[in-house]
């Protein structure tokens, strides 16, 4: 039986200047079925997405919605044929309802209580759980996704383009939210994900796409196909997905955290009584929902953002109060990948070799800086981890965000640190290039360096991470051996509904929650969450 066509792309081709973003793409996406869109970064899959999404409009070639010719010059159009974008950074109005957010820019009368049933009707319909009288600042990351799909249903989309929908989700979020999208997909509508976890991709799509620098390389059956051979066709020759946890002989710990309180900008506790330390060689992985604290934590360690009690300790010595330069010079490198890339990690206007200096400009004995060592050290990052500029004195601002984030990741093991402190270093980066990055964090843990890795992917921190410590609402929940839990077990410790620290407290000690520990207490206590490790007295030294 012949599949009815919900969207074609003929011959579509767009450029910029001299670059080529997408070169006489052809694609077919069909009714009832769910499309991935792979490709790496710099591949063209956003440029094409916001081709149809009315962003751009191509140089070349003829869009067609079921069947039919159609000319889309900006979003309003393509909602008029009822086609909409869920992008991976929320555009919503914190301080509305989801049903003031969901209406948002419909120029038509409206009645807010049959918006509201008009709302919960359509959460029914899918398996949504949303209440649309909640305010969005009140609600968590994957009830916000939920406003923004349920955003372009109201509208009548039947075509929808998710980006990165799972990045921000625990595993039981994702499992939800896939159980909707097949419920969407057996109700007649046309799905595009854009993803980079393959596992994923393997999951939940009917069919996956393929882009490689522009161009289109085909679209295989989800069933006929594998995780290394999707690989292949993005990158185009044979690579080897695998995260090999190096095995290092710990050192003592190079930074540890005790008691550690910190308040988000809104005045709320983001971090409470956190207590961890870190061994050279070793890297313990951060996993909790955005907005658990993880930021506020890494800033706090960068000297970024004052704590309100508490210790951070680099080797024996108190850190905390000094200023982040002092604290880059005692070895501590951090790499904070944000929302705006461009705006904290690196200066937009400035280039790859400038800004490569940006750490380092007042290392020299004389007024005048050193750019010929700077433009050594960008181009053996250039080669290093692939990325693509037309020189190393190309401003960062145009280069793409995957690209951005190399720069910005790259820059900071290359300062040569005695502790990284990473998050989200792969966000936005294809999976050959993530895999890089993972390569070259083992690489530092074999020197002996110590690494605190936030992460979103779970797979990969049970792969890449010695130990694991999850955060619900800015309090540890417990620390554990990546190889002794498993993903789902870590989602549950991430909702809050196991919390492991207050049960190994009440098991060890036999008290309360709130109890404060002895000095040995808390040894013995971070020792037995951390694994029950051997070198307590070491750690102690």
């Amino acid at each position: 039986m012949a599949k009815e066509t919900a969207l074609e792309l003929r011959n579509i081709s767009k450029s910029f200047g001299k670059v080529a973003a997408n070169k006489n793409i052809n694609l077919t996406v069909y009714k009832n079925e769910i499309l991935s869109l792979l490709g790496e970064n710099g591949s063209g899959k956003t440029t094409l997405m916001n081709m149809i999404s009315g962003i751009y409009f191509p140089d070349e070639g003829e869009i067609f919605v079921g069947g039919q010719p159609a000319v889309i010059a900006s979003p309003k159009d393509a909602f008029k044929y009822k086609i909409g974008m869920i992008h991976q950074h929320f555009k919503l109005v914190e301080t509305f309802t989801a049903a003031q957010n969901i209406i948002l820019g419909i120029k038509e009368k409206f009645n807010l209580k049959l918006v509201n049933s008009r709302v919960r009707e359509i959460a029914e319909k899918y398996g949504f759980d949303i209440d649309p009288k909640k305010k969005v600042h009140e609600m968590s990351v994957s009830e916000k996704q939920t406003v923004e799909i349920i955003k372009v249903l109201y509208r009548g989309a039947n075509i929808l383009i998710l980006d990165e929908p799972t990045a921000v989700l625990t595993p039981q979020e994702i499992e939800k939210l896939f159980a909707v999208l097949r419920k969407m997909r057996d109700d007649g509508k046309s799905i595009i994900i854009i993803t980079h976890k393959l596992n994923e991709v393997m999951e939940i799509s009917d069919r996956v796409s393929i882009l490689r620098k522009g161009e289109y390389i085909g679209t295989v059956n989800t069933s006929e196909t594998n995780e290394k051979q999707l690989t292949e066709m993005m990158v185009g020759k044979k690579i080897t997905l695998e995260i090999n946890r190096a095995e290092v002989e710990h050192t003592r710990p190079l930074l540890e955290i005790r008691d550690l309180s910190i308040k988000a900008d809104d005045g709320n506790v983001a971090i409470k009584n956190v207590n961890f330390y870190i061994r050279g060689g070793e890297i313990l992985g951060v996993a909790g929902i955005a907005g658990c604290g993880q930021k506020e934590l890494c800033e706090a360690i960068a000297g970024l953002r004052k704590i309100e009690k508490g210790f951070i300790m680099h080797k024996g010595e108190s850190i905390v109060g000094i200023p982040p330069k002092q604290i880059i010079e005692k070895g501590i490198s951090m790499s904070f990948i944000p929302e705006d890339r461009l705006g904290m990690g690196l200066a937009p206007s400035f280039s790859i070799t400038d800004n490569m200096m940006l750490k380092t400009y007042g290392d020299g004995k004389t007024p005048f800086v050193n750019r010929k060592t700077a433009r050594a050290k960008a181009e053996a990052l250039i080669a290093k981890l692939d990325i693509v500029t037309p020189s190393t004195e190309t401003p960062v601002r145009r280069l793409s965000g995957g690209n951005v984030q190399k720069v910005l990741v790259g820059r900071e093991i290359e300062a040569g640190p005695n502790v990284i402190v990473t998050a989200y270093p792969v966000r936005g980066l294809d999976i050959n290039s993530a895999y890089a990055i993972y390569d070259i964090l083992n690489e530092q843990k074999k020197n002996g360096v110590g690494i605190l890795f936030v992460g979103e992917d779970l797979d990969v921190m049970l792969a890449l991470c010695d130990k694991i410590m999850v955060l619900c609402h800015g309090e540890v929940m417990g620390i554990v051996h990546a190889s002794k839990v498993t993903k789902e077990e870590l989602g549950l410790m991430m909702t809050g509904a196991v919390n492991l620290t207050v049960e190994q407290k009440e098991k060890n000690f036999g008290i309360a929650k709130d109890s404060n520990l002895t000095e040995d207490e808390w040894l013995n206590a971070a020792n037995e969450m951390n694994g029950g490790d051997d070198d307590d007295e070491n750690r102690k030294n």
